[in-house]
């Protein structure tokens, strides 16, 4: 009798544990959120960086020396008590310097069955400042930025627009698009695995560029002035307006386009 009913009590918590979770994440109905948000001091061309397990961030451009952050928690789950109870387990770290911002979602412990969670972040930060975001499943929104600009997500795609710097952009399952204002002096490179990598460039725009892929095309705008040094079907080499900032495309499975850039009006 002793080892019956030792194995009854433990039987009885697992069977409330799988009765109250349900595998399926689009039975997620519930959701409770929390608003984070921070404000700090950067010096010139100081560095923000902003580490995601799971949500889009989204970084854009202002006048001034002061960097904003808001963060939206949010929790789902089957109940509204569980998602309550998952809230306060989303935990941001902060890791501040005069020169860096440094903000992070800390990963959550343990095994999570039957609910989820994620965090989406809007930064507002000095435009010439160096933005290194980092994000596991969800996508990047770049907008205004002139400073240096390192931006690589797992699942999710990276969109950047009006920029006037640098950018060195990572996708593993997600396209990447990058608008420039005005082409800089700062290398610009575009990599993704699974999704395609479109450029748009001032028409003036003076830059050697070296696109490939691997299934897909290459297709160059004739509106642009390239003159080609190489070409084949998933490689091309070429100088625009002569030649200058050094551009690297590259995808794995999908496309790359490289066309001028349409006013604002004409891109919305």
């Amino acid at each position: 009798m002793v080892p019956r009913t030792r194995f009854t009590v433990l039987a009885v918590p697992l069977i409330l544990v799988l009765a109250g979770c349900d595998l399926s994440v689009g039975n997620l109905t519930e959701r409770a959120t929390e608003e984070w948000t921070r404000s700090y001091p950067l010096a010139a061309g100081g560095e923000i960086r902003i580490g995601n397990t799971n949500g889009r961030v989204e970084v854009e451009g202002v006048d001034g020396s002061t960097v904003e952050i808001k963060a939206e928690k949010i929790a789902r789950s089957a109940t509204g008590a569980g998602a309550k109870e998952l809230l306060p387990r989303i935990t941001i770290k902060e890791d501040i310097q005069p020169d860096r911002v440094t903000v992070e979602t800390e990963k959550m412990s343990g095994i999570m069955i039957g609910a989820a969670f994620e965090v989406r972040y809007h930064v507002r930060a000095p435009r010439g400042a160096v933005v290194n975001v980092t994000t596991t499943n969800g996508g990047i929104g770049l907008t205004a930025l002139s400073g240096k600009v390192i931006a690589h997500t797992t699942n999710g795609g990276v969109t950047a627009k009006e920029l006037t710097g640098g950018i060195e952009a990572r996708s593993t399952n997600g396209g990447v698009s990058i608008d420039f204002a005005q082409l800089g002096t700062e290398r610009v490179s575009a990599r993704t695995t699974n999704g395609g990598v479109t450029i748009m460039l001032p028409g003036s725009a003076k830059a050697d560029v070296t696109a490939r892929c691997t299934n897909g095309g290459i297709i160059v705008s004739p509106d642009l002035t390239l003159a080609v040094t190489e070409q084949s079907r998933r490689r091309l080499e070429g100088r625009l307006n002569g030649g200058g900032t050094s551009i690297d495309l590259q995808t794995t499975n999908g496309g790359v386009r490289i066309k001028p850039r349409q006013p604002a009006e004409k891109a919305e």
